[in-house]
């Protein structure tokens, strides 16, 4: 039984690891800066996590500091930019907390713990962790008071935003408004669209519909496609909006805040299967190498051998499932794209195992195959893999099973087929490429009809993903942990990584309007914090 995670990435470039980042980014003011046709006075920002400033799995003030919007307010500040505020959070710890108590998941764990630091172990092994150093002191209760400029709620979907009550402190506990808008919503009734609207903007950006799909991917797909359902009051959590809502609703939110002569910028969605929380982990993990699998690879194969021939027999010899000894196995995973051949299987495998044992198989391997370089295996799944699943254990054991028998059926991708939600099939991808592609043309279209500054976020990010993208001073990259344009939870960009954003909205701005900025140095801009204040 394999009792070791398995290491999934090496740590090859530490020298682009910096602690906290400094915000003192020099600028040259000799030139002479100007807004163009724009008007920067009263700026207002717009989205999700990648505007609120979240990064390394939690909102902390240094985060929030370094977020996109922040930056741009700083240039912008050059050619007639306002003060730009931000509902900044009470320490740099990350995590939330509800009239001093802990928010907790159904299954009793912390649902908004603090921020990942990277740690090393005893071994000198590092890897993100929670950080424990200080306690959560960010009240959700505790409604700051005035207006802000910086509106990005982590987790708002496009719908949230023109959602009255999505900031409502009593609707936290029961999942019913989202904490961090309530935090530093204009009322319980409000909505993100009125408070930008009742700062009379003159500017805005506006980046949203990565959750729209992005909580579909990270479930590993685990949510609905919701195409052709345009009532989002019944989407699920990790769902994927339909495109004719998202086109809708967008079209709202832009019409309104131009509706009094604002101008601004928007931005396209990145492919999120780029990013380094499903890139990092590979689909043949597994190494004979390894001593708590290596040595059980001969059993191992020799047991799936009469399975694989049950699935020559049921005519689907492609499901077979063997280890290598010499080179890197892929994990075993579950496939609900796949025909559910159970029945099939338990009746071919009586004979041999029995009625109780065939059925225990056939349930397990009816939809199971070995994963390919074309499914992306998940961040959280590195945890998992070659760790005993201690929930299907259990279930083995009251089907009879002993303990033992129950122990080798369970282990996460080596017997036990890896669960949906760590894995994003081909089947899955392209449900989430198909309403990314639909909701960038909307994003586009509703730009140009309303003469909008269009900023590819996406054509950037996909050059960070695949050569990356040159900085004076390096090079910024997807690689995780080294690369330096994300945080450690593999989805949010890194202080550097929103100064590239910055630096792309500007160009953006400057040739729809006529604007003259000064670009910012990413190389000034930290990346990721060691830390080993993490018990």
């Amino acid at each position: 039984m394999i009792k070791k995670n398995i290491k999934y990435f090496a740590l090859l470039a530490l020298g682009l690891v910096a602690c906290e980042p400094e915000f003192d980014n020099p600028i040259d003011e000799s030139g002479i800066y100007a807004s163009g046709e724009a008007d920067f006075s009263t700026y207002v920002a717009l989205g999700n996590s990648l505007t609120a400033g979240y990064a390394d799995g939690a909102l902390y003030i240094t985060g929030q500091e370094n977020s996109y919007p922040n930056i741009l307010a700083q240039q912008f500040e050059l050619a007639g930019g306002g003060e730009f505020t931000q509902p900044l959070v009470s320490d740099n710890t990350g995590g939330l907390i509800y009239n001093g108590a802990i928010l907790q998941n159904l299954d009793g764990s912390n649902a908004y713990p603090n921020r990942f630091v990277l740690a090393f172990d005893e071994q000198g092994n590092p890897a993100p962790r929670r950080y424990t150093g200080a306690m959560a002191t960010t009240d959700v209760t505790n409604r700051l008071s005035g207006s802000f400029n910086n509106l990005g709620a982590p987790g708002a979907k496009s719908f949230h935003l023109v959602a009255e009550g999505y900031g409502n402190i009593a609707g936290v506990p029961v999942g019913l408004a989202n904490p961090y808008y309530a935090r530093f919503a204009q009322s319980d009734n409000s909505s993100i669209l009125k408070d930008a609207l009742d700062q009379n903007p003159t500017f805005f950006s506006l980046w949203i519909g990565n959750n729209d799909i992005l909580s579909y991917a990270t479930s590993g797909g685990v949510g609905v496609n919701q195409l052709g359902n345009l009532d989002p009051s019944t989407y699920g959590s990790d769902d994927i909006t339909d495109p004719n809502v998202f086109a809708s609703v967008y079209n709202t939110i832009v019409a309104s805040l131009v509706g009094n002569g604002a101008k601004g910028v928007v931005l396209s969605l990145p492919d999120v299967t780029s990013i380094p929380y499903f890139t990092t982990v590979p689909f043949a993990p597994l190494s004979p190498l390894n001593p708590s699998f290596g040595p059980q690879i001969p059993t191992l194969n020799a047991t799936y051998a009469g399975l694989n021939q049950a699935f020559a027999f049921l005519g689907v010899p492609e499901r077979s499932i063997q280890f290598s000894t010499t080179g890197a196995s892929a994990v075993v995973i579950k496939d609900e794209s796949l025909v559910d051949i159970s029945a099939q299987l338990t009746q071919v495998l009586t004979p041999t195992f029995g009625a109780a044992q065939a059925a225990i198989f056939g349930a397990q391997y009816g939809q199971a195959r070995q994963a390919n370089a074309n499914d992306l295996l998940v961040l959280p799944s590195s945890s998992v893999i070659g760790q005993l699943n201690t929930d299907r254990l259990q279930e083995l054991i009251g089907f009879g099973l002993t303990q033992e028998q129950a122990g080798q059926l369970s282990v996460n991708g080596v017997t036990f087929p890896l669960e949906d939600q760590y894995v994003l099939t081909t089947a899955e991808q392209a449900e989430v490429s198909a309403a990314r592609t639909a909701f960038n043309a909307s994003i586009r279209g509703i730009a140009e009809a309303n003469g909008l500054a269009f900023y590819d976020a996406a054509a950037d990010l996909a050059v960070v993903a695949s050569t990356g993208l040159p900085f004076d001073g390096g090079v910024i990259t997807s690689q995780f942990v080294s690369g330096g344009g994300f945080s450690l939870d593999g989805v949010h960009p890194t202080p550097r990584g929103h100064a590239v954003v910055a630096n792309g909205i500007i160009k953006a701005i400057e040739n729809t309007y006529g604007a003259s900025l000064p670009m910012v140095n990413p190389g000034n801009y930290g990346t990721i914090t060691l830390n080993n204040d993490v018990n």
